[in-house]
């Protein structure tokens, strides 16, 4: 029996009649950020939420499939570091009338790039900071600051985010891990 009207994930509307969720992918205009088929946004500008994200840094916001990002949730990059082994943690070089040579990107804070898994749950006005890895299957609650790595299938709140529990036993996470429905 062949199956009609499959799911398209290059819809960008996919709630009919309801423009305020959104599948992120068709809405990427940015090269660094890279976001699987059917990961939705509970908001109409996925990108505005991607702050401090700067062509010179070179960083990346890799996000898997079938994530569920809600309304309110920001990705900070790189690009808000500033360096701490200064006299000053004012950025003095970007500001006009300094005369501050710019440090080498190489002297920069740099936290690598920003990876969440898939089938990740994050809850709404989440912050997740950059360089962290968020695995497969997480939760990660509402108003969480997440600035560390979240294993697979864990449920983190507050701030800064803790874990407070797996989602399932062990046998359950692995057998998960090893089937990767998401594929």
């Amino acid at each position: 029996m062949e199956r009609k009207n499959l799911p398209n994930p290059n819809l960008i509307f996919p709630v009919p009649n309801v423009k305020t969720v959104t599948y992120v992918r068709p809405t990427i205009k940015n090269p660094n950020i890279i976001v699987g088929d059917f990961t939705y946004f509970s908001d109409v500008d996925f990108e505005e939420h991607v702050t401090h994200h700067y062509d010179f840094y070179g960083d990346k916001l890799l996000i898997g499939k079938f994530c569920q990002i809600a309304a309110g949730v920001n990705f900070v990059m790189n690009g808000a570091n500033h360096k701490m082994n200064s006299v000053s943690t004012y950025p003095f070089y970007i500001f006009e009338g300094w005369n501050q040579n710019p440090p080498s990107i190489t002297d920069l804070p740099y936290k690598g790039d920003t990876i969440i898994g898939n089938d990740v749950w994050i809850g709404q006005d989440a912050t997740i900071m950059p360089g962290v890895k968020i695995g497969d299957g997480a939760i990660i609650g509402a108003n969480s600051t997440v600035a560390s790595n979240v294993d697979n299938f864990t449920i983190v709140v507050g701030n800064p985010a803790k874990p407070i529990r797996k989602r399932f036993d062990e046998e359950l996470i692995g057998l998960l891990e090893d089937l990767k429905w998401w594929i």
